[in-house]
């Protein structure tokens, strides 16, 4: 009963296609860690890369990386991206990972707002702290 959106199909998907996979660990208590979180159901994380190799004589930017999210429901959402990485500055980019606005998106306590419209991707180039 209900939408694709209220049974978590997407979700599910997910879960069939890319099942978690679990490895032998030391037994050492390590504390539970996330990389990225999203606080909307309908914004999905997609890729996260390191940043293309940077100009014409492809410099690396070992410090950088790219994150591709989608909005997965057909609706207009407000998300935060939230990361425990050090980001030092994030910007929306373009599919060939150039900077796709003059100035950075704030750092914000709460993550990076993102605003979507229906099944609009979007890009982010995060540079990292040294």
């Amino acid at each position: 009963a209900g939408s694709f959106q209220d049974a978590g199909v997407i979700q599910c998907a997910y879960n069939l296609n890319f099942p978690l996979h679990a490895v032998p660990a030391s037994s050492a208590q390590c504390p539970a860690w996330s990389a990225f979180s999203v606080s909307s159901p309908a914004v999905v994380l997609e890729a996260v890369k390191q940043a293309r190799p940077l100009g014409r004589r492809g410099e690396d930017r070992p410090k950088a990386v790219v994150v591709r999210l989608y909005e997965a429901h057909g609706s207009t959402v407000v998300a935060w991206l939230q990361t425990s990485l050090p980001i030092k500055e994030a910007m929306l980019c373009d599919l060939l990972e150039r900077p796709a606005a003059k100035d950075p998106l704030p750092l914000e306590q709460q993550g990076m707002r993102l605003s979507f419209t229906p099944f609009q991707v979007l890009s982010l180039l995060l540079v990292l702290r040294q």
